[in-house]
């Protein structure tokens, strides 16, 4: 297939892209070439989300707008994979005659199936299924975990990655539909893992984040205990690795070993993403979570008398049914009182097949807007206050690029995970690489992002 040329769209979160790299990966040891020219692609890939409205909406225009280039370019094959793909595979079969191939959320390291069945290059077993309607679909149960791809293409910058370290959940909340999208929760043997982290570190890879639904529960299912504690010494041990940072981890799971963990790795960041969603006892129940109020502050209370200069990463959901005023203001307060490094809210989206819903005291949706942007004011204040206090202090930053026509470069640091959170913008004199690790004093701040020199000790 070394005349074929790919484009690839991937869309959602960082548990997606994985997917994305990882079908890259497959249709690269088949020979196909990619391109980030839409016009002149033969075969385009839309791998898509559709976690909450915005994302199902993003998911379905980019595909029409994809399916013109089967018109307006070279394009021979559309094929759509991911979490809409699953959720609406007859709808995309029947409203978008010009997609080719669909692929469920366990079935995407099929690609290469679909590609050669595509292309006309048959095979003796050929896994993929042609419908009577000329459609390719491939979906494997979501019990089973997807195949292990030995190839990754990688599409971050080559600097960082995404580990995923599990399949599916088992929490069911009652807003998410992600169950029923990705199955029971269903953790990667850590052998596995560990091959992964090293090919990547082998190929320049220096910061490691580790994703699934849920991190903390990694383990429990096939080793009988919540493994991350062992995983994260683990990984600490690859050459060439030097952080480590951990996301998607639920309060009630986060145990003592996993603390001790953060505290005794000097890889493993001080930052915990922690998704708690509301603070309103009420609400969280009518959530289906499995934490309150005081539980929340009682845990993060002890993350930062254990861990003093941890950062803390959370989301929150706005507007939620049946949430009242009061339950906004409690929420409010909690944030004011809880003083987040990092926090994202979105306003709550009901999406069909989940519990929530069908609740018949839906807020709405300007209101849910409203609550929203009021959580995001506060909370800039807050981010803008901890960036003041970062004056004066010298941090490690990873570099990631070079600030256009000035002397200056931007990175990350260790309070800071890529895309989601903050920057660091680094004055130097002398040239850095994307990947550098370097010590900074931090000068100035600049609302969510901060200012700083490159600290030498000689200089003090």
């Amino acid at each position: 297939m070394k005349n074929i040329k790919l484009f690839c769209v991937s869309l959602g979160c960082d548990k997606n892209l994985v997917d994305t790299e990882k079908m890259l990966g497959v249709a690269g040891s088949l020979g196909v070439t990619f391109t980030d020219d839409e016009t002149e692609a033969d075969a385009i890939l839309v791998n898509t989300c559709c976690f909450i409205g915005d994302a199902k909406e993003e998911s379905v225009n980019t595909i029409l707008e994809m399916a013109r280039y089967k018109e307006e370019g070279k394009c021979q094959a559309l094929i759509v994979a991911g979490c809409l793909a699953q959720r609406y595979k007859q709808e995309i079969t029947d409203e978008i005659p010009e997609v080719d191939a669909i692929l469920g959320t366990t079935s995407y390291e099929e690609i290469g199936k679909v590609l050669t069945r595509l292309f006309g290059e048959q095979e003796e077993e050929q896994q993929a299924k042609e419908g009577a309607d000329g459609h390719i679909s491939v979906f494997h149960s979501l019990s089973e975990l997807p195949h292990n791809a030995k190839k990754r293409v990688v599409t971050t910058g080559g600097y960082y990655a995404f580990l995923k370290i599990a399949e599916g959940c088992d929490k069911r909340c009652t807003y998410c539909i992600i169950p029923s999208l990705r199955g029971p929760y269903r953790s990667v043997p850590m052998e596995q893992l560990l091959e992964e982290a090293r090919e990547l570190a082998d190929s320049g890879v220096r910061e490691l984040i580790l994703v699934a639904q849920e991190t903390t529960l990694y383990g429990k299912d096939i080793y009988g205990e919540k493994s991350l504690p062992k995983l994260l010494h683990e990984l600490a041990g690859i050459p060439g690795i030097y952080w480590i940072r951990i996301q998607y981890c639920y309060p009630e799971e986060i145990t003592d070993e996993l603390i001790e963990a953060i505290k005794s790795e000097e890889k493993v960041c001080r930052y915990l993403d922690i998704p708690i969603q509301h603070a309103s006892d009420r609400i969280l129940r009518r959530m289906g979570r499995r934490t309150h109020k005081e539980e929340l502050k009682e845990r993060i209370a002890k993350l930062r008398r254990e861990i003093p200069d941890i950062a803390l990463r959370t989301t929150l959901i706005s507007g939620f049914p049946g949430e009242t005023r009061e339950d906004h203001e409690e929420l409010m307060e909690f944030v004011n009182e809880m003083g987040f490094e990092r926090l994202g809210v979105f306003a709550y989206s009901a999406e069909e097949d989940t519990p929530a819903y069908s609740y018949p005291d839906q807020v709405p949706q300007e209101i849910k807007e409203e609550r929203r942007d009021a959580i995001m004011e506060l909370q800039q204040e807050i981010a803008f206050d901890h960036c003041e206090e970062m004056v004066g202090r010298i941090l490690t930053v990873m570099i990631e690029g070079k600030v256009a026509d000035e002397p200056a470069y931007v990175g990350r640091t260790y309070m800071d995970a890529p895309n989601v959170d903050g920057l660091i913008f680094v004055n130097a004199d002398e040239m850095l690489m994307s990947g550098d690790f370097v010590k900074v004093k931090v000068t100035g701040a600049a609302e969510y992002d901060l200012i700083g020199e490159v600290y030498h000790e000689s200089a003090e």
